[in-house]
């Protein structure tokens, strides 16, 4: 009888379930909260919903990626969890612009200790030669989640209010914890927590094995965060009410592509796999911003979804393949620090230049496009020179 191949075991299983609970906590809340600020009274800080969360996540990343890598991979992801369990319950609290804000600042933190650990965890489980597939496997879903979450929530405030979101994103985290109980830890020499893990020096916080990846993840996600600044009031005023549409169609594009990008990234190479996501990436963007209509905008969300579904694994996998196994999670903290950097830049340059004048969208699409654009140049220009 033929084994099982130990990449489907049901730690894996579990904890790509864990990822799809946590991933829909926190996705289901932002194609609401530009509108909810906005009732707040806070339309003209909207640029700061992602670039706050997105603060914290990146100034987390030091310290989950030591914690991950001392005390162990399941604690760190549970940390993450629980901060979105919390958050959930205190945004319906702290109704005040101030308060919103502060919120979106602690919340932040959640993303920046989950998938630091799961990405190293993922790595322990799964033999080398199939860390894209891995990867990609559990990017289906987390993208799952990120497809189930904007839609559900924009559903929940149709028909009930924010506040019942607010609550049903912190169910969703708790169940993403409860999953985390009576796994088993893949880090070997696990240590107990002491004060000295928070310690964090100047060769904690930066892995340079990895500045390739770095680099590419910086300038490929200055995009997205445009994109979650942008498109709710964007499809509003091409046509598009539902406000997690968008990021439905776009989300299950990706989901669609993430487990062939990985198995062919492991075969043909990261990088060339990369540079096919990054054309893509830039083709998308110029189809949003030049068809100003809704089957333009979800026309653009289909290839900009094929674009992440084919990057997020690749980007992954050569993050893994450039680190030490010691360092897994310095490795993924620094990938992702450029993430988190790459979208709350994004996020912060779209919402200031935006200020709410609609006809500033589209040419804040196409810039998305050209940085995108130098993230190719720097592919091919490795290539040739590295």
């Amino acid at each position: 009888m033929k084994a099982v191949h130990p990449i489907y075991n049901w730690p894996f299983a579990m904890v790509c379930l864990s990822s799809l609970f946590f991933s829909a906590s926190f996705n289901m809340l932002i194609p609401e909260l530009p509108a909810y600020l906005s009732s707040l009274g806070g339309a003209e800080y909207k640029g700061l919903i992602i670039a706050l969360f997105t603060l914290t996540a990146g100034i987390s990343r030091p310290f989950s990626g030591k914690l991950t890598d001392s005390i162990g991979r399941i604690p760190v992801m549970a940390i993450g969890s629980l901060v979105c369990f919390v958050c959930g319950f205190l945004y319906p609290l702290l109704t005040s612009v101030a308060g919103f804000l502060l919120l979106r600042l602690i919340h932040g933190f959640s993303t920046g200790f989950k998938p630091t650990a799961t990405a190293a965890y993922v790595a322990d489980l799964v033999p080398v030669g199939r860390w894209g597939e891995a990867m990609g496997i559990h990017g289906l879903f987390f993208s799952t989640g990120m497809a189930l979450g904007p839609a559900l929530g924009s559903t929940i405030v149709q028909f009930y209010s924010i506040d019942v979101l607010f609550y049903a994103s912190s169910f969703l985290a708790l169940l993403s914890i409860a999953i985390l109980y009576n796994m088993k830890e893949t880090l070997p020499g696990k240590q107990r927590f002491q004060l000295r893990h928070l310690q964090v020096g100047r060769n904690d916080i930066f892995e340079w094995k990895v500045f390739p990846a770095a680099l590419v993840t910086l300038l490929s996600y200055l995009s997205y965060g445009a994109i979650l600044t942008l498109v709710p009031d964007w499809g509003d005023h091409i046509g598009i009410h539902n406000k997690g549409l968008f990021f439905m169609v776009f989300t299950i594009a990706s989901l669609v592509v993430r487990f062939v990008a990985g198995k062919v990234s492991d075969r043909r190479g990261r990088e060339t796999v990369i540079r096919g996501g990054l054309i893509m990436l830039v083709f998308s963007l110029i189809v949003i911003a030049s068809w100003q209509s809704s089957w333009g905008l979800l026309t653009g969300g289909v290839l900009y979804g094929i674009a992440t579904g084919i990057l997020s694994p690749g980007i992954n996998a050569w993050t893994v393949d450039m680190s030490d196994p010691d360092k897994r999670g310095k490795a993924m903290a620094t990938m992702y620090i450029a993430l988190e950097a790459g979208i709350g830049l994004g996020a912060l340059i779209a919402g200031t230049v935006y200020q709410d004048h609609i006809n500033r969208i589209p040419g804040l699409f196409y810039s998305a496009a050209i940085i995108t654009l130098a993230a190719i140049v720097y592919m091919y220009w490795r290539k040739k020179y590295a």
